[in-house]
């Protein structure tokens, strides 16, 4: 009796996987901070570079890079990204100073965007219409799910491999999803999947041309600056009062991997017809009233610190909605078939800006107050920000639908 058939992995989940595989590579460098700089001797603020230079390619050129992913085209502009992923990683491990390990460092911010700037489209022309918003909900987890990934496993495989087997290991995780991925996903995978006809030039300025490709990307700044600028003072947040070391990466990664609900749930309450810009509105909002529960008053004048983490995790897991939502306009807002990448690319610049701008503000109120109860003026800021762009999306949306 002949066995059945393997099952194969579903393309648009292995485009997916590609995505957190390389976002590990931006979560992978936190945990081992502590070591590199007794290993290599790093000061605290070449760990800052070394934190930040992954998201320097986004922040200067991520729309540039979303018209070269246009250009090549989806599959290839993945496959491409992962390997330079690879190369810079299993480089990345053999680093004996900080001007390398900083150099690679960039490039993998380079090979990220390769990677994740053409995904959404290609993961939309990959399945049926109706499953699109569903997938767009599991592709906004990426990155959520990369991070609380990368916080729980990389000291783990740091103290058994050392910090050049945990550079190694990803190395060989990313070349084997870039084999993984040029086998499984169709070279002709719809429009968004193939090379663009369309001149790089007209691309740019027909994206940057129109409102939507705008709002979206500036929302996400509002986003992303606040909730790094949260998730990512956490642990030193918790260790000023005093929580046990192994309890720190507990909370914290518990606190980002809460994210993926409000990504996954975003996905699916888009597909059962709910506004966009409902979502946003409650994302959003929350994320303003969990963020004053959280820091508000300090000492005897705050909430007890059980409550002020529900609050952590109510401004991660509503605040999902946001990222998932803002992904699904992306590829609607975009405007034309040719420009997804370019679209989403100009989205990651901003988010970018966003996550290099919003944790040193944060910090400066926070060193000018001497504490972290004014933390939510900030964050409660991007929200109002966040909340008056969703009107001019709604506005739009809404232009576009009559």
């Amino acid at each position: 009796m002949a066995s059945p058939p393997a099952r194969r992995v579903e393309p648009a989940l292995l485009v997916i996987l590609a995505g957190v595989v390389a976002a590990l590579h931006v979560g992978k460098l936190p945990p081992a901070i502590p070591v590199l700089r007794e290993a290599l001797g790093l000061s605290l603020v070449q760990a800052g570079f070394l934190l930040s230079l992954v998201q320097l390619a986004g922040m200067a050129a991520g729309v540039m890079f979303g018209v070269v992913a246009d250009g090549l085209g989806g599959r290839r502009s993945m496959t491409l990204g992962l390997l330079l992923l690879a190369i810079a990683s299993a480089l990345g491990g053999f680093a004996q100073g900080a001007a390398p390990l900083m150099l690679l460092r960039a490039a993998e911010g380079f090979g990220f965007l390769l990677v994740v700037l053409p995904a959404p489209g290609l993961v939309r022309a990959l399945v049926e219409p109706r499953r699109v918003s569903a997938m767009m909900g599991l592709w906004g987890a990426y990155m959520p799910l990369a991070t609380a990934l990368a916080l729980l496993l990389g000291p783990l495989a740091i103290a058994a491999l050392g910090w050049p087997g945990w550079w190694w290991t990803l190395a060989a995780l990313s070349a084997v999803m870039a084999i993984g991925l040029r086998h499984a996903v169709p070279a002709d995978a719809g429009a968004a999947g193939t090379a663009s006809p369309v001149p790089w030039l007209a691309r740019l300025r027909r994206t940057l041309a129109a409102p939507g490709p705008w709002l979206v990307a500036v929302s996400f700044a509002m986003y992303s600056g606040q909730w790094l600028a949260v998730i990512g003072f956490l642990p030193s947040i918790y260790v000023q009062s005093g929580i046990a070391g192994a309890w720190v990466g507990v909370l914290t990664a518990a606190a980002a991997a809460v994210n993926m609900a409000g990504n996954i749930g975003s996905g699916r309450l888009l597909q059962r017809g709910v506004a966009p810009a409902r979502l946003l509105t409650i994302g959003f909002a929350t994320m303003a009233l969990a963020s004053a529960a959280t820091f508000a008053g300090s000492g005897d004048a705050g909430l007890p610190p059980a409550v002020r983490y529900v609050a952590v995790l109510l401004f991660s897991g509503v605040g999902g909605l946001i990222p998932a939502t803002l992904f699904a306009l992306a590829v609607r807002l975009a405007p034309g078939e040719g420009t997804l990448a370019t679209t989403v690319g100009w989205v990651q610049q901003w988010s970018a800006f966003g996550q290099f701008a919003g944790p040193p503000l944060v910090a400066a109120v926070a060193s000018a107050a001497g504490g972290w109860q004014w933390t939510w003026v900030v964050t409660g800021a991007c929200s109002v920000v966040g909340l008056l762009l969703t009107a001019g999306l709604r506005r739009l949306l809404a232009q576009r639908a009559g």
